[in-house]
């Protein structure tokens, strides 16, 4: 029965290396090294994890390991290796373990007889539709390679695009977090003591400060109720949008917003058009193309915006049309999509525009962030300094009247 061996060697340059290889005895592992000009140091036996049959405990495949994979993975079919090769070679040097597992089970089902495309259609939370469907019209072409390196540098486009947004929500996120911990810590521990100090005073306080003591008491008394009734609004919220006509009714708000709405749509145009742009020049049929499109929309008034242009085209309409009347794409990204199906280079105008509409998403960005930071300033000096002062109120009242 074939074993996995951990194996430790130096390269033609005498660059140190390692790697894991299945193979039936610790010689094969030397043989195999040995033809790929590796010099073996050290082969052993791979101890066996504890923890490999708990899946949760086991690393995700990320979106970077596939990027990577994809990358070497053309380089390796430019430069003519087999398949199963290529497969063995980056299984071998995989360092997430799930992912080498996911490799190693591609190169089995490689070596079966099955195709590249089916292989990876099997693991469908590391491969999505577009790779698959990317990698099949590339092996049906003869021209693997190019697809793998177009695929590599529209998951880094998309990537880059994601952390964009993540960024600009991430940083208003924090605030308000940051912002009621502190509040209620203020609320909770800082205020009783000095409502015990105003008890003694014997005079009337202030309005404000009466206000905040009577807040503290309140979070205090029903603090568990409030973080109750925070943690029910989430699970409610998160219900409604799992729900048809709640994802509906949220992804239209969303869009209506005023500033974050603008940038969602940015966003949609700009990876609406890289995804169709990338997925034509790789041979893929339009209706296919506008079909995983739409599932990879992730927003529902747009999913449907694209599925009213698969049901156009199908009825002999051209794309640009049903676009317009869906209201969700700019006028200018339609008369440009006219323009590329009239002139027959679509797939090379909706790069264009992708382009185009990945700067503005940057730019964007920047104008929300520039527009949150001074609001979020704004609110922390309102709301933690309000509080401070109410409680300084009575001392100030009390100096003066010293005085």
């Amino acid at each position: 029965m074939p074993t996995i061996f951990e194996w430790k060697g130096k390269n033609p340059r005498g660059r140190k290396i390692k790697g894991e290889m299945e193979a039936e005895t610790s010689e094969q592992v030397k043989q195999s090294l040995q033809r790929r000009k590796i010099t073996p140091v050290k082969i052993r036996k791979k101890p066996k994890d504890i923890f490999e049959s708990i899946k949760f405990l086991q690393p995700k495949v990320k979106e970077r390991d596939v990027i990577i994979f994809s990358r070497q993975f053309s380089t390796m079919i430019d430069a003519g290796l087999p398949l199963l090769q290529c497969l063995d070679i980056l299984q071998s040097q995989q360092e997430n373990p799930t992912f080498k597992k996911n490799l190693k089970k591609i190169k089995k089902s490689v070596e079966s007889g099955e195709t590249f495309a089916d292989s990876l259609k099997k693991f469908p939370k590391v491969f999505n539709e577009l790779f698959v469907n990317m990698v099949a019209a590339g092996e049906a072409a003869g021209i693997l390679d190019i697809i793998l390196k177009r695929l590599s540098a529209y998951m880094e486009k998309m990537a880059k695009l994601k952390r964009q947004v993540k960024g600009a929500m991430t940083y208003p996120i924090i605030t308000l977090i940051v912002a009621a911990l502190v509040v209620g810590v203020i609320l909770v521990f800082v205020i009783p003591v000095f409502s015990e100090m105003f008890a003694d005073f014997g005079s009337t306080l202030p309005t404000p400060t009466l206000i905040v003591v009577a807040m503290s008491e309140f979070v205090i008394g029903n603090i568990a109720y409030i973080i109750g009734g925070i943690a029910a609004a989430l699970f409610l919220i998160k219900r409604i949008y799992m729900t048809k006509k709640g994802r509906i009714f949220m992804d239209n708000m969303f869009l209506r917003l005023p500033v974050v709405g603008i940038l969602i749509r940015k966003v949609a145009v700009a990876k609406f058009t890289r995804t169709t742009s990338t997925m034509l020049s790789s041979g893929v049929s339009i209706l296919e193309v506008l079909d995983i499109v739409a599932k990879t929309a992730g927003n529902k008034i747009i999913e449907f915006a694209i599925q009213d242009v698969k049901v156009g085209i199908a009825e002999g309409r051209s794309m640009a049309d049903p676009l317009l009347e869906s209201g969700v794409f700019p006028s200018m990204v339609c008369s440009m999509i006219s323009v590329g199906e009239s002139t027959g280079a679509l797939d090379d105008m909706m790069e264009k525009i992708a382009d185009f509409y990945d700067d503005e998403v940057d730019q964007a960005v920047k104008n929300l962030t520039s527009m949150i930071e001074p609001f979020m300033l704004v609110f922390l000096g309102v709301v933690i300094g309000g509080l401070v002062i109410a409680m300084y109120l009575p001392i100030f009242k009390m100096a003066g009247a010293i005085s």
